[in-house]
């Protein structure tokens, strides 16, 4: 079974478009994507459903967002294509069936018939995350030490609101990307916003139609030596003239992120925003 493939022409009477949508605590996991002698989500996912449909049936997992290693989602989205036969089978039974194979950090929360112009990656109009800062004293509490970072000094929220407020809207985020060969690091941040939770956290909130590899990690530990008084607000925005990775930023740990949501138009629309997306992340010459 693929973890992605090249779009193909589908019949619908032979195979059926299912979206997934997926749970996880990272900590345990090498990322979402599968790696040779790794324990990965979508490993173990597609461990699960090969049990279900045969090893040996392609499903051409396509996933909304490669998360890294030790991050977690709430809201992760992700589609396969299942033959109709295994769909009419399962469908009445396919959480608790894959709830009774998949291990306990990782959950398949919803699983809905799609049109084939669903694509999960390229259909998608935006990713949120959210990352927790505990910076208390005595640090994150037991109960949250797996998606809380600790830190050391207090943070000022209008500090960091001023910073988040020069890093919104469409730049070329280079400073804060792992650039591979062939893609644009141009995105547009929609909303960067901190708030302070009511067990004292600093939370921020990340939005953007997408984000290059650890591009919300950097946003967050530039973001973090401002709060704490150690940069000036505008500094985070100053580093967006750069074409390359900034060696100064460095990135928060994977722990403290979660993706929480993915968003998608109407059903009518799912090809055409498939067809801008791909063209917006095409490298310019």
């Amino acid at each position: 079974m693929s973890e992605t493939g090249p779009p193909q022409q589908k019949v619908n009477s032979v195979v059926v478009r299912v979206r997934f949508d997926v749970s996880y605590d990272g900590g345990e996991f090498s990322g979402w994507a599968i790696q040779p002698n790794r324990r990965t989500v979508a490993g173990v996912l597609l461990e699960a459903l090969g049990r279900l449909v045969g090893a040996d049936t392609p499903l051409g997992l396509t996933v909304a967002g490669r998360t890294d290693a030790g991050v977690h989602a709430t809201g992760q989205v992700c589609h396969v294509d299942l033959p109709t036969a295994a769909w009419d089978d399962l469908r009445g039974s396919l959480l608790r069936r894959l709830a009774a194979l998949m291990p306990p950090d990782a959950r398949v929360r919803a699983a809905n018939r799609v049109p084939d112009t669903f694509d999960a990656r390229f259909s998608a109009t935006f990713r949120r995350y959210e990352y927790r800062v505990a910076d208390t004293p005595w640090g994150p509490e037991p109960l949250r030490r797996h998606d809380t970072l600790g830190w050391a000094r207090p943070l000022d929220l209008n500090r960091l609101a001023e910073a988040a407020a020069g890093l919104v809207g469409e730049h070329d985020f280079a400073a804060y990307c792992k650039r591979k060969e062939h893609a644009t690091t141009v995105r547009a941040i929609t909303r960067l916003q901190w708030r302070r939770e009511a067990d004292g956290v600093a939370t921020a909130t990340v939005e953007a139609d997408a984000f290059c590899q650890a591009m919300v990690r950097s946003l967050v530990g530039a973001m973090l030596t401002v709060g704490d008084g150690r940069r000036d607000p505008s500094w985070p925005a100053t580093l967006l003239t750069l074409k390359e990775r900034s060696s100064s930023i460095v990135v928060a740990p994977a722990h403290g992120l979660t993706l929480i949501a993915v968003g998608y138009p109407a059903e009518s629309e799912y090809a055409q925003r498939a067809d801008a997306t791909r063209r917006l992340r095409a490298p310019s010459p």
